[in-house]
């Protein structure tokens, strides 16, 4: 994400601000606000890798499992998320994120020292606590740092973190559950937080609101009340339809990246070391691109026809439904991983250019409560339901399948990716009548 050098101070453009920031701090900045991300993400997802070892351990079913890593977690995150946010958009955002990362990361360590599935799903509660102050203030910081027409990639790049997030977390805790247990994982991940809670608190600056678009007036402006954005953005057909293509892919995502590794450990008999390497590597890498890609290609074809950034993930929605589906009807490992790949590079795509069309839908101090609003619907349906559902059709299906539950149980929410799919379609038919609207209120 680096700018023409030379650019003169203040300008619009996304050069260097009236507060001094340069291309260099900019990038600096996204990266460590994207760490934090990364963070956010090895302590959600950890818990993936954890499920067979935990459920062997603490004996619980696939319905509590499901319980436990969505709808428990997503509810907390999902719905605090507001609140936060609405202070993001009065407060200093910088020491907002900082509180959080350090709080998500505390509660980390602590689902090390559990005994029953109760301490651990309160622990749980505190990681979705903690996490619901992060991203929304990030995602307001970064769209006053980078211009319009920069910040789909920038969000890109911020969303990189669930992609190294989930390969470090697939990683590590892989090979540490299988080594020294799975108490030991939750350990291990937890502790790197706390030092880039640091880093954000003593190393960033809080930008000025509103800077990259070259606006003032609002900056200063009183805060709106939550309902004002609510009604704004759910006026907007364009965001309606957004939000529940969200909701759709990470109910998909969710529940795909919650339960492979179960499924491969139950069909395929793999090893927690094997199967966190090889998600690591797909997720991570493929998967890390699949999220940059979509966001450059919103940036690249979107100034042509803003309705880009919506085409783009429905292209890749749809290619993506094929390939989810011959995964769980494979019956080599091999072949399995290999059709993985193309759901890992769709499984984040989305949120990039849903993240800019959603801060560009509002006015410049509703930006996180807009994007805490995003996320409400998205992890409620998508984090809160998709691992949950696939839980319990998994209890339903093992008479019938016994082992192989998981496996059916997977396939049958597979369908969600084309209905994802049509809804982006339908987000870009008034995409470009809503941005208007929203522009009267910039002018």
């Amino acid at each position: 994400m680096t700018d023409r050098a030379g650019a003169t101070p203040g300008a619009v453009g996304g050069f260097a601000s009236p507060q001094g920031f340069t291309p260099a701090y900019r990038n600096y900045a996204l990266f460590v606000l994207m760490l934090g991300y990364t963070a956010n993400y090895v302590d959600r997802q950890i818990l993936a890798i954890l499920l067979e070892p935990i459920k062997q351990d603490l004996g619980v079913s696939d319905t509590q499992l499901g319980f436990l890593s969505g709808i428990t977690f997503a509810i907390f995150y999902a719905t605090l998320g507001v609140p936060i946010a609405m202070l993001a958009d009065r407060a200093n955002r910088r020491n907002i994120v900082a509180a959080a990362i350090a709080i998500f990361s505390t509660m980390t360590a602590l689902c090390g020292f559990v005994t029953s599935f109760i301490q651990l799903t309160l622990a749980r509660i505190g990681v979705g606590i903690g996490e619901a102050g992060s991203s929304p203030p990030s995602h307001s910081m970064i769209s006053d740092m980078f211009p319009p027409e920069k910040r789909a990639a920038a969000m890109g790049i911020y969303s990189l973190g669930i992609n190294i997030g989930i390969l470090v977390g697939f990683l590590l805790g892989g090979w540490v559950s299988q080594w020294y247990g799975w108490r030991a994982a939750f350990l291990i991940v937890g502790v790197p937080g706390i030092l880039i809670a640091l880093l954000v608190r003593f190393t960033l600056k809080e930008p000025q609101r509103g800077h990259a678009d070259g606006i003032t007036a609002q900056a200063s402006a009183v805060a709106p009340k939550f309902g004002e954005v609510w009604k704004l953005l759910w006026a907007q057909r364009s965001f309606r339809h957004l939000a529940f293509g969200c909701a759709m892919a990470a109910f998909a995502g969710y529940a795909g990246v919650t339960w492979i590794p179960a499924f491969l450990m139950r069909s395929y008999a793999m090893s927690p070391g094997e199967i966190g390497t090889w998600l690591a590597l797909i997720i991570g890498f493929v998967g890390g691109a699949g999220t940059y890609a979509a966001g450059w290609l919103a940036d690249r074809y979107g100034k042509r026809d803003v309705r880009w950034n919506m085409w783009v993930v429905a292209i890749i929605m749809f290619v993506c439904f094929p390939f989810s589906v011959g995964l769980y009807l494979m019956a080599d490992k091999y072949w399995a991983l290999v059709f993985f790949v193309v759901p890992a590079f769709a499984g984040a795509a989305y949120i990039g250019p849903s993240l800019a069309m959603t801060q560009a839908l509002v006015t410049l101090r509703m930006r996180a409560v807009a994007s805490a609003l995003l996320f409400l619907i998205l992890n409620l349906i998508g984090m809160g339901l998709g691992p949950q559902v696939v839980g319990l059709i998994s209890d339903l299906y093992t008479p019938a399948y016994g082992q192989e539950s998981l496996r059916y149980a997977l396939l049958t929410v597979m369908v969600v990716w084309p209905w994802a799919g049509i809804h982006f379609i339908l987000a870009a038919r008034t995409l470009k009548d809503d941005l208007e609207k929203v522009k009267t209120h910039l002018g």
